[in-house]
């Protein structure tokens, strides 16, 4: 049965809740009393929403911080026309993990229902693959404008860009450093780029073309 307008604000109440809980206190700081004195809910409200318990919250956590990951990249990520544009993405996206650092809410809910899980790898499947068709949109464009080389596969380079990301993003968790997220983005958009522009160093003319 649909949920009325007010039950669904009282469901995402309880997952902003949760999220922000585990965000402060890591997965065992968050326990359903928590989030329950957190939300103003009752026990019978969580299990309402929730029958599942931790477990089924915690996939919903994991759903709404996979969204905030594309929604936090936006309006940029879904209007990469131009160069410009794409530098504006690159900036946003490593001002994002900076402020994040080694701390990733969607690794840990993720981590809590484990990786092999079918829940777990499905929240993984539709980020990425919204996250590449998103990029790989952006490529066509540049294809479109003659900006960048028409024989290039969009959907293949989107999914470098996207593991380049991820790699970049898990030795940030490890180790706090930015380093290696903004190596991978540079070598990607140069890619995109061509020999003849390239970004020899570290594409400071992306901004001005």
């Amino acid at each position: 049965m649909p949920l009325t307008r007010k039950g669904a604000a009282t469901k995402r109440r309880i997952v902003e809740g949760a999220a922000e809980q585990i965000r402060e206190h890591g997965v065992f700081g968050a326990r359903l009393e928590d989030v329950m004195a957190r939300t103003a809910t009752s026990k019978s409200q969580l299990f309402h929403y929730f029958p599942g318990g931790k477990d089924e919250l915690l996939l919903a956590v994991a759903r709404y911080e996979a969204d905030r990951v594309l929604e936090d990249q936006q309006p940029e990520l879904g209007a990469l026309t131009s160069w410009e544009a794409w530098w504006q993405w690159r900036d946003k996206l490593l001002a994002r993990y900076r402020a994040q650092g080694a701390n990733c809410p969607l690794h840990t809910a993720l981590a809590q229902l484990g990786r092999a899980t079918d829940a777990a790898r499905t929240v993984t499947c539709e980020l990425l693959a919204q996250w590449q068709r998103q990029l790989a949109a952006g490529i066509r464009h540049l294809q479109a404008d003659g900006a960048t080389d028409p024989r290039l596969d969009a959907d293949r380079e989107a999914a470098a860009l996207v593991a380049g990301i991820q790699g970049g993003v898990l030795i940030l968790m490890a180790t706090g450093a930015t380093t290696h997220l903004e190596a991978a983005l540079d070598s990607g958009l140069a890619r995109l780029r061509g020999p003849a522009t390239g970004c020899a160093t570290g594409c400071a003319g992306l901004a001005g073309s």
